[in-house]
């Protein structure tokens, strides 16, 4: 278990909460949020296609165990650090995760230091919507859902549910009325994004741009890496993060 060369180990706290961060690259700012179980070598490896891309990237480790694999035992050890946890949501309908504060907090200051448009925010699978709910921040240009799937899609109400609070859907419905947009990306038979593609629809309209993959998978820029899916949000972060 060891995590890749070439990337700077750091820190953001918020609010008194603190969590690790790694950063690599130069150009306009992406944070990408990984996937359950943590910082695998998969997610590495998509971040690295970002920062080759031409854009500094910051990883944050919410849980897990960075540089490890994604197995039956490193799954099944952050989903317990996820349920105990108060920062994250996983049934609960019309919220914003906790964590989500903490996140547009490093998006700001990743802005402030850049500059630019905005930055880029990626969310995957659990983490998925967390890109919409730090969007509420101007200082995200270029949200990106990647098989967001919570809460669990284990009613069909979870499975129509952004992990938004109502107020929270009414500023992401406001700046997409403005002109902002969103991507988002599932492989189209997987399960575990239920019906969050068609409420995104229905609540922005064209400002939601959806990719649905052919064939069965599920984390579509990680361990199902589609190259289609890789290049839909490169393409989008160079269109809404560089000027002119």
């Amino acid at each position: 278990m060891t995590f890749p060369d070439g990337w700077t180990r750091g820190a953001h706290t918020f609010d008194g909460v603190s969590h690790p961060t790694h950063r690599r690259g130069t150009g306009p700012g992406v944070i990408v949020v990984h996937e359950i179980p943590g910082i695998t070598p998969a997610v590495a490896a998509f971040a690295e296609e970002v920062v080759d891309a031409g854009h500094t990237v910051v990883m944050p480790s919410l849980f897990g165990t960075d540089g490890a694999g994604m197995t039956v035992g490193s799954t099944a050890r952050a989903l317990r650090q996820v349920c105990v946890s108060r920062e994250f949501t996983k049934l609960r309908t019309g919220v914003t995760a906790p964590v989500a504060d903490w996140l547009r907090s490093l998006a700001r200051e990743l802005h402030a230091e850049l500059g630019g448009p905005g930055v880029g925010a990626l969310g995957m699978c659990f983490t998925g919507g967390f890109a919409l709910a730090m969007m509420v921040d101007d200082s995200v240009a270029a949200p990106v859902l990647c098989q967001p799937s919570a809460p669990f899609a284990v009613t069909p109400s979870r499975s129509r549910d952004l992990n938004l609070s109502p107020a929270d859907l009414d500023v992401v419905k406001g700046r997409c009325a403005a002109g902002q947009q969103v991507l988002g990306l599932k492989f189209r038979s997987d399960p575990a994004v239920g019906k969050r593609f068609e409420t995104l629809t229905a609540e922005v309209g064209d400002a939601f741009i959806r990719v649905e993959l052919d064939g069965r998978g599920h984390s579509t820029v990680t361990e199902q890496r589609s190259q289609e899916a890789v290049d839909a949000v490169l393409g989008f972060f160079r269109e809404r993060l560089r000027p002119g």
